[in-house]
C-alpha cells in the first residue's frame, strides 16, 4: 500500500507489523485504523522481517469499517487491545494463527467456521451484539471470562452450535444476555463458568442440547441463569457442578433439563431452593450430590439411573422421588429402593416400595384403592408382615375376652365334645381350615355369633392379604 495513502497511525502499524511490534495509541489524538488496513496486512500485504514473526499487534484504537477476513488465510496473529471497533469483524470460514480481542468494544463478531491454531480471546470485551462461531473449530481454548455480551434480538447472544473446542470455554464472571447455544459442540478440556450471570428469561439460558465436555462443567461460584440450563442428551465425562453461592431461576417453566444425558457425577447444592422444573428423566448418573431442601416442588425423575447419593438424611428420599408434575411414576421408587439395598439400608429399600404402592394407590379407581388400603392396614403390601401378627393378636385377645364371658353352646353329645378353651376356640375360627375341630363342636350364641363371623372373616381377609402382600413383593415393579 502506498505510504502516502495512509494515515500516521495506519503507517506505525504498518512498520511495525514485520516485526510483531505492539502500537500503542491510547493517548493519541489520531486513534483511528482503517479495518481494511489491518486486514490487507494479515493476509501479507507487507513481507516479514527476518528472524522476526509479523503481527497486528494494536492497542487504544478505534477501528473504522468492517474487518472481512471472510475465507481468509491468514498466517499470523491479530491482537486488539482496549479498541473500539464500529463494526461486526467477519472471521467466516477463515483459518488464522491467533485471535485475541481483550477488552475492546464491538458491535458482534462473524465466525462461521472459523479456524484457529490458538486461544481465541474476548477476556473482559463489550459485544452489543452476537457472538457467532457456529462449527468453530479452536485448536485452543475459547476465553470470554469478564466479557459483556448482548443480543440485540431474539437470537442466542453467544450462538456456538457445533462448536469444537481442544482446550477448554472459560467464561468466569461474564455476562451474557441473551444466553448461550452450545448445541452440539464437544469442548475437551472443561467449560467453566464459574461466577458468570445468564440472563435469558422465558427461554434458554444456556442450550447445550447433546453437547460433548471430556473434563468439568463448572457452574459454580456465583453461577446465575435466569432462563432453562439446557444439557438434554448431554454427555460430560467429569463433574456438572451447580454449587457454591449458584443460582438458578425459570419461574413456570424448566430450570435445569438433564434428560437423556449421560454425567459422571452431578452436584446440585446453590445457594437458595431452585425456581422451575427440574427434569432428570432418563438421565444416567455416577454420583448424584445434592441437598433437598433446595430442589424445586416439581422434580422429573422417571428413568433416572444414579449408582450412587451422596446424601445427609437419606429419608427425605422419600419426599424427593414424588415431586413428578405429570403424577405418579414407580421407577423413581424402583431405583431409590435399588440404591438403599446396594448402600445396606434395607429398611428405606423397604419403606421405598411401600411408600411406591401407596403414592400409586391415589391414582387408581376407588375398587382398587379400597384392595389397595386394605393391604396397606393389614400387611403394608408385604413389606410389614408383622402387622398381620399385630392384628391376630388383637383379634385373638378380644375374641377370647368374649367367648370367656359368653361362651358358645355345645353341638354334639357332651361324651363327643372336646374340652371347650376360649383362646383354642378363637384361634380355630380364625384358621380358615378349623383344625383344631372346636369350630364343629361349639356354636357361638346370641350376639357372639357376629363376633364369630368376624373372627372367620378377618381368618380369610388376613391370610388373603398376607398372600397377595408377599406376591408382590416378589414381583418385580
Amino acid at each position: 500500500m502506498p505510504a502516502g495513502s495512509l494515515t500516521g497511525a495506519e503507517q506505525e502499524l504498518w512498520d511495525a507489523y514485520p516485526r510483531g511490534t505492539l502500537v500503542d495509541l491510547t493517548d493519541r489524538p489520531d486513534r483511528e485504523v482503517g479495518a481494511a488496513v489491518i486486514a490487507r496486512l494479515l493476509l501479507g500485504a507487507a513481507p516479514a522481517e527476518d528472524g522476526h514473526i509479523p503481527a497486528v499487534r494494536l492497542r487504544g484504537a478505534v477501528v473504522t469499517g468492517m474487518l472481512d477476513l471472510t475465507a481468509g488465510d491468514v498466517e499470523c496473529s491479530l491482537r486488539l487491545m482496549e479498541c473500539v471497533l464500529d463494526a461486526a469483524p467477519s472471521f467466516r470460514n477463515t483459518r488464522i494463527r491467533e485471535l485475541m480481542l481483550l477488552d475492546c468494544a464491538l458491535p458482534g463478531f462473524l465466525g462461521l467456521g472459523l479456524r484457529t491454531e490458538a486461544t481465541l480471546r474476548f477476556d473482559r470485551s463489550v459485544i452489543d451484539g452476537q457472538l457467532e462461531l457456529r462449527r468453530a473449530q479452536l485448536a485452543g481454548g475459547l476465553i470470554l471470562n469478564g466479557a459483556r455480551i448482548t443480543a440485540q434480538d431474539e437470537t442466542f447472544a453467544v450462538f456456538a452450535s457445533g462448536m469444537a473446542i481442544e482446550a477448554g470455554l472459560f467464561a468466569r464472571d461474564a455476562r451474557v444476555t441473551g444466553g448461550m447455544r452450545l448445541a452440539g459442540s464437544r469442548i475437551n478440556g472443561g467449560l467453566f463458568l464459574e461466577g458468570a450471570t445468564l440472563a435469558n428469561s422465558g427461554r434458554f439460558a444456556l442450550d447445550g442440547h447433546n453437547l460433548v465436555v471430556t473434563d468439568a462443567l463448572e457452574c459454580s461460584h456465583g453461577f446465575s441463569a435466569e432462563g432453562t440450563v439446557k444439557l438434554r442428551g448431554a454427555r460430560v465425562e467429569g463433574t456438572v457442578s451447580f454449587d457454591r453461592a449458584a443460582r438458578l431461576s425459570a419461574p413456570g417453566g424448566l430450570a435445569i433439563q438433564l434428560s437423556h444425558s449421560d454425567v459422571a457425577e452431578l452436584i446440585l447444592t446453590p445457594r437458595e431452593p431452585i425456581e422451575g422444573v427440574v427434569s432428570l428423566s432418563y438421565a444416567r448418573i455416577g454420583v448424584l450430590l445434592d441437598q433437598t431442601d433446595v430442589w424445586p416442588a416439581q422434580l422429573r425423575l422417571d428413568g433416572a439411573v444414579y449408582e450412587s447419593l451422596r446424601i445427609g438424611d437419606p429419608e427425605q428420599r422419600l419426599d424427593w422421588v414424588n415431586r413428578d408434575p405429570d403424577g405418579f411414576r414407580s421407577q423413581p421408587y424402583e431405583q431409590l429402593s435399588a440404591w438403599a439395598l446396594r448402600d445396606g439400608r434395607e429398611d428405606l429399600a423397604r419403606r421405598a416400595q411401600l411408600m411406591k404402592f401407596r403414592r400409586r394407590r391415589r391414582s387408581q379407581p376407588p375398587h382398587t384403592r379400597f384392595w389397595g388400603a386394605l393391604l396397606d392396614v393389614t400387611v403394608g403390601y408385604g413389606y410389614r408382615p408383622w402387622l398381620a401378627a399385630a392384628w391376630l393378636a388383637v383379634i385373638i385377645a378380644a375374641g377370647t375376652v368374649v367367648f370367656s364371658l359368653v361362651p358358645p353352646r355345645p353341638i354334639k353329645e357332651p361324651a363327643e365334645l372336646p374340652d371347650f378353651q376360649a383362646l383354642v376356640y378363637v384361634v380355630d375360627l380364625l384358621i380358615p381350615i378349623g383344625a383344631f375341630g372346636l369350630r364343629s363342636a361349639w356354636d357361638p350364641v346370641g350376639w357372639t355369633q357376629w363376633a364369630a363371623y368376624g373372627i372367620i372373616a378377618s381368618g380369610w381377609i388376613l391370610a388373603t392379604a398376607l398372600i397377595a402382600g408377599v406376591t408382590r413383593v416378589l414381583r418385580p415393579g
